[in-house]
């Protein structure tokens, strides 16, 4: 039986011949070349991390135009919110004025990258939801909706689901989508984090690798989860301090890759932490990404599809999203590095022409829109890989690796991009 796991856990040599026949795989150095480098990457990352002064924040910088940003609250200070702004509906009730909410716009145009804090923020336009309209008034009555769950929920100090939430009042919310807007337009109102709201996303993203950590006062060890890996909890103000030996995180994309990376014990081999949202990402997931880089101090490299949607992915754990600009300070991870896969890799590692798919209309629009960005005009090399992207009209996925066979990816591609250092 031990054997027989051995055997699964070697590279696929029943694939067009010896594994030696795999392209790049002669290129490959010793192990313990590879881990020589990592090490070196992971000290320099601590040594940067650790010396740099307190982190730059929206109040230090001189920006032209006003911008607002949410901060971490008690569940007290939360209630206290939430009866004062009832208090200023009911006497703007008995004044004969009705009521509204002026709710923080998170329309496209109220967004601003800052290149000194290297992320997404929201300005400060905002928008009255009048009651007495019979544009908003729906919406309006949405919002004292949540308001009043939210309010239930400091009191009984508990957590719910934003699913839990829709469910309270389906006829009223109609679709979950609605409420789940809404619950960020209250944050917003609220000026504080949506984890404050005591509403999380249901278990999504996943962990495995060499980290320990708390959750809920159970220890975790990640090494000991197996394949499927430990699920990262929504909740993360319960997950206490964290210990680890990895020398960088790993952010997968893709499930299919996690599993593969999971199953051959990739972080035994070079010591690391891997982590996927399993495709778009969830706020659980950034929140945990964000805390690990913090608290351990690790280099984050990203693997991620070759297409335009894999670039915003990355570009959501790095710079945050416009949807939720507003708690981009909380959100985002610094300095995650782009290992691949990349549009240059497609010729590099000879990636078969059947596994390369053609760019659609809608495809090949987004990554222009993207050449557009900010974020991305900022780092030079993304500029070169989207613009090769968008100029070829190609896109791969993760798993178009698998054509040299079902270990290709954590025997050949990965420690070859490792060793080589071959990210942006």
């Amino acid at each position: 039986m031990a054997s027989d796991k051995k055997k699964r856990r070697r590279t696929d040599s029943d694939h067009d011949g010896a594994a030696t026949s795999l392209p790049h795989q002669k290129l490959l150095k010793p192990d313990s070349a590879i881990l020589s480098s990592l090490k070196s990457l992971s000290a320099a990352t601590s040594s940067s991390t650790s010396s740099t002064s307190k982190a730059l924040t929206l109040a230090d910088l001189s920006l032209s135009s006003t911008c607002r940003e949410v901060i971490d609250l008690s569940l007290s200070s939360v209630q206290s919110s939430i009866e004062s702004l009832a208090l200023s509906i009911t006497h703007s009730i008995l004044s004969g004025r009705g009521f509204s909410f002026s709710v923080p716009s998170r329309s496209a145009a109220n967004h601003l990258y800052v290149p000194e804090l290297d992320r997404i923020v929201l300005k400060d336009k905002s928008s009255l939801r009048p009651y007495s309209s019979v544009a908003t008034v729906r919406k309006a009555t949405v919002t004292a909706r949540i308001l009043q769950l939210i309010h239930q929920l400091c009191l009984k100090n508990i957590h719910v689901t934003k699913r839990d939430l829709f469910y309270t009042d389906v006829k009223l919310f109609q679709d979950q989508t609605q409420s789940d807007s809404v619950l960020d337009d209250v944050s917003c109102i609220l000026g504080c984090t949506r984890s404050s709201l005591n509403v999380v996303a249901a278990e999504k993203g996943v962990v495995v690798g060499r980290l320990i950590f708390s959750d809920n006062g159970d220890l975790i060890d990640c090494t000991k989860m197996g394949m499927g890996g430990k699920a990262i909890p929504p909740n993360i103000d319960r997950v206490g301090d964290m210990s680890s030996d990895a020398l960088f995180i790993l952010l997968v994309e893709k499930d299919a890759a996690y599993m593969r990376l999971a199953e051959d014990r990739f972080y035994n081999r070079f010591p690391c932490i891997i982590v996927t949202a399993k495709g778009q990402p969830d706020v659980a997931t950034r929140l945990f990404l964000r805390k690990m880089k913090m608290e351990l101090k690790l280099p984050v490299l990203a693997l991620v599809d070759s297409d335009p949607y894999g670039l915003k992915i990355l570009s959501v754990y790095g710079c945050g999203s416009k949807n939720m600009s507003y708690d981009s300070a909380n959100l985002t991870t610094p300095d995650i590095k782009w290992l691949g896969i990349r549009p240059s890799d497609l010729d590099k590692y000879k990636i078969p022409e059947q596994c390369r798919l053609p760019m659609t209309e809608q495809d090949i629009k987004t990554g222009k829109d993207m050449l557009e960005e900010d974020f991305v005009k900022k780092n030079p090399g993304w500029v070169e890989e989207l613009s090769l992207m968008v100029k070829t009209k190609q896109k791969a996925e993760i798993q178009a690796l698998s054509s040299f066979g079902f270990q290709y990816l954590s025997e050949v591609y990965l420690p070859l991009k490792l060793q080589q250092q071959d990210w942006l």
